[in-house]
């Protein structure tokens, strides 16, 4: 299983909308970013990801999961565009911030803090526990500490 983080400005797709999605998910399209687009590419279903709402708040608000795998965008007739599909897991006990992840030295190399401006992050293992047990959250489980 491979971790990632999605961003998503709350005004324009929140953490409520993604959750009230259920279990049939949502295709996280609109992304225009090759480096993100190429992520999503190496996303198979069962990965896990962080839903981070960027711009207003600042933090990692809940847990989600590939529903399916890479496709064309259905918001572009441009073939170089692909996206997943992810479904809400779980809410964060405690969001996360961007300041606690920041402040925290085994999260220095993350690519929140190191690419802020890439919308589809890869995480690498230890970081995901860590952010999961920072928000409250067995990482491996997902159930509250």
């Amino acid at each position: 299983m491979k971790y990632w983080l999605f961003k998503s400005e709350p005004f324009k797709w929140s953490w409520d909308q993604q959750k009230a999605k259920g279990d049939v998910g949502e295709e996280w399209d609109g992304i225009r970013n090759y480096q993100a687009r190429n992520n999503m590419r190496d996303m198979k279903i069962g990965d896990r990801g962080f839903f981070y709402h960027s711009n207003e708040g600042l933090e990692v608000v809940g847990i989600v999961e590939i529903s399916a795998e890479s496709a064309p965008d259905s918001t572009t007739d441009d073939e170089r565009w692909d996206c997943v599909h992810i479904r809400a897991l779980a809410d964060m006990p405690s969001s996360v911030t961007l300041k606690a992840v920041k402040a925290n030295e085994a999260l220095a190399d993350m690519s929140l803090v190191t690419s802020m401006r890439l919308s589809v992050q890869p995480v690498k293992e230890d970081e995901w526990m860590e952010v999961c047990r920072m928000g409250g959250l067995n990482g491996k489980t997902l159930k509250p500490l």
